[in-house]
């Protein structure tokens, strides 16, 4: 049949299905080009030291896909151990209803719980204490509850595998003395953890409890008017007090002028340095919880996203060792994973 032979009501009707084939492209088009999903990230980050945290979980972020600036924004707020600080951040990042909150450490993390209570406001923590007693963040490891998961920080294996690595490098100390910040939540669990294990090794825990570099500095000045000291070692448990720099400072200047060995986390302050640390990777933490951040943006509710534990970094500096007059065992020289000469 010729196109001549085609009716004018047959043209017609053509015309219609051609203009609504192109109208539904269209409208598909449109559909497939719509805009992204821009994110909002709110970052509480507690404690300077554990900084790097951040640094591991925008660049996972950026190679999962998200942006900075194009489709994720952070609002990065920190403090240095300060729980009023924590429970106005976290008030503002509840009020800006922001799409996640990163959290680290524990005391931080446990005020974005508290602030995100009766929200949509997933929480992802970092460096988080999880397993002693006091602590109520998560009902438990392989499900969180609540719009919460996260990276958590080992603290019962770290503090007593600190205790016995200062006791391997100092084998003679009878008199082990452990400043902590005083009333910090995460202390009392790892004392319960080192108390019986010190005991059964014949060592005495001189337990100090400081609220200001003033009374800390006023127990060693009484300890340095001594003609005996009263320590023979100093642990660093993992607490705030051992990476503030102005504590650690006089902590480590004691150390210096008595040649007392000092370790637990690796710290470098005004020339005192400490001997070891054993600590997660802050970094790595920061990446595995950008792994779980993606995770809940794409649908996954943060309560039943396991959390993961994180895996201790054992470094030892061998300068600071030498400087303080401290052998440090073969053995631990191999089990380390950096050694800093």
């Amino acid at each position: 049949m010729s196109d001549q032979n085609i009716s004018p009501r047959k043209s017609y009707i053509v015309w219609i299905l051609l203009n609504l084939t192109i109208v539904f492209n269209l409208l598909l088009s449109s559909c497939n080009t719509a805009t992204p999903k821009v994110y909002h990230v709110g970052v509480l980050a507690g404690i300077s030291a554990f900084s790097p945290a951040l640094d591991g979980f925008k660049a996972k972020m950026t190679e999962l896909g998200y942006t900075e600036g194009k489709n994720i924004f952070y609002d990065v707020q920190s403090t240095e151990v300060d729980i009023d600080a924590y429970k106005k951040i976290s008030k503002k990042f509840v009020t800006d209803k922001v799409d996640l909150i990163f959290s680290f450490p524990t005391e931080a993390s446990m005020e974005a719980k508290a602030a995100t209570q009766n929200t949509n406001i997933p929480v992802v923590f970092a460096l988080a204490f999880t397993d002693v007693a006091g602590i109520d963040l998560i009902k438990s490891i392989r499900e969180p509850g609540g719009n919460i998961t996260g990276i958590r920080f080992p603290s019962v294996d770290i503090a007593t595998k600190r205790l016995q690595i200062l006791l391997e490098i100092a084998p003679h100390a009878k008199r082990v003395f452990v400043p902590y910040l005083k009333g910090y939540p995460n202390v009392p669990g790892q004392l319960d953890a080192i108390r019986p294990q010190a005991k059964s090794l014949g060592v005495e825990l001189i337990e100090f409890p400081a609220s200001s570099p003033d009374e800390l500095q006023a127990e060693l000045d009484k300890r340095n008017a001594s003609e005996d000291t009263g320590i023979d070692a100093i642990l660093m448990i993992a607490e705030p007090l051992a990476i503030i720099p102005p504590f650690y400072s006089i902590i480590g200047k004691f150390s210096y002028d008595h040649k007392i060995p000092i370790g637990g986390a690796l710290m470098t302050t005004d020339g005192y340095e400490s001997i070891f640390g054993l600590l997660p990777d802050p970094a790595l933490a920061g990446e595995n919880a950008a792994i779980l951040a993606d995770k809940i943006f794409r649908g996954t509710p943060a309560g039943t996203i396991p959390v993961v534990t994180s895996d201790s970094y054992f470094q030892i500096n061998y300068k600071a060792a030498q400087q303080l007059g401290v052998t440090i065992p073969e053995g631990l020289l191999k089990q380390a994973d950096k050694i800093i000469r």
